[in-house]
């Protein structure tokens, strides 16, 4: 099978972290002792890609806030074909038009999109325009308004690709056996045994006042939301699952501040190196360091400390 990536561009989205991110799965994972897989913010679903391609878990679970997200995904994996028709349609027609014109089609799509509430459990026309919006809109961004209206103006790409029918079919081979579901990090703690991997990848602590970047839904992610989440990790942490969880580095910008270390007392904070995909000044997008919180201690300083000590009683 040919490699499979996101169907969706989206902000935080972990595609260009994965070689970085593999190197602290649990060795439980790799050996596979590991039999469930679940992730509560899944998003663009980089990391579950990631771990369907390369582990055979029996199990896996994904959730989201944002509902239009968790339809796309569960129309992928149910009606892929019919996405793929109503994409191609789009595709076909916007490539056509000139600029002007694409705006306008643009437009018209967005306010389709928001004059109407997902009803159906499997929304293809929704899907399509979700897909579409994300792909022709500026800087692939998703966000919404207060009023959870999609507000992101259209992007100026010359031939952005629609319907990537390939992937598509890919993606929906690859999660047949995934379970979506629609809600809060906290309907997984049903699922989560000593068998399971946890990813957590929520909206990030803003490194500025001006980088909060939390509106994939019209709700906000403050830092009583954080701390409630790391009250949920130590409570996965006592069920004796392996956890693994991502957010910014606040001392990127201040290297006093221990936010993190004060409520993952107790637990393994590794620092990994990211560009900022998505921000809408081209020089906000350099190298910062990121935060891969974990409940065990990463392999490859387990390995090195083991071969230190294979070492030792050699020369001894």
């Amino acid at each position: 099978m040919k490699t499979v990536k996101p169907f969706v561009k989206w902000a935080g989205g972990k595609n260009s972290l994965i070689p970085q991110i593999t190197k602290y799965y649990p060795y439980e994972l790799k050996n596979g002792t590991i039999e469930r897989y679940i992730e509560p913010f899944v998003g663009g679903g980089a990391v579950l890609i990631d771990i369907l391609q390369k582990y055979e878990v029996k199990e896996a679970y994904a959730f989201d806030i944002n509902i239009d997200l968790i339809n796309c995904y569960n129309v992928i994996k149910n009606n892929v074909e019919e996405l793929i028709s109503k994409l191609d349609k789009k595709e076909k027609e916007f490539l056509t038009l000139n600029d002007e014109e694409r705006q306008g089609y643009f437009y018209d799509i967005r306010a389709e999109y928001n004059s109407y509430k997902l009803k159906d459990e499997l929304d293809v026309k929704r899907a399509s325009e979700f897909i579409f919006l994300n792909r022709t809109c500026f800087n692939g961004l998703y966000r919404v308004n207060k009023d959870g209206k999609f507000n992101v103006p259209c992007g100026k790409y010359k031939n952005p690709t629609i319907c990537d029918s390939i992937n598509l079919r890919s993606l929906s081979k690859l999660i047949k056996n995934v379970i979506f579901e629609y809600g809060d990090y906290k309907k997984s703690e049903q699922y989560v045994n000593d068998n399971t991997f946890v990813y957590f990848d929520p909206p990030y602590r803003p490194l500025s006042v001006t980088s909060g970047f939390t509106s994939y839904t019209k709700e906000d992610f403050n830092d009583d939301n954080q701390k409630e989440l790391a009250q949920y990790y130590n409570k996965l942490s006592l069920k004796n699952a392996k956890l693994m969880l991502s957010n910014s580095n606040p001392k990127n910008v201040n290297e006093n501040d221990n936010f993190f270390e004060d409520i993952y007392k107790g637990f393994y904070i590794n620092e990994v190196s990211a560009k900022r995909m998505i921000n809408s000044n081209a020089r906000g997008r350099g190298e910062i360091s990121e935060l891969l919180i974990t409940n065990y201690e990463e392999q490859l300083k387990w390995n090195y400390q083991i071969n230190s000590t294979l070492e030792r009683i050699a020369l001894s």
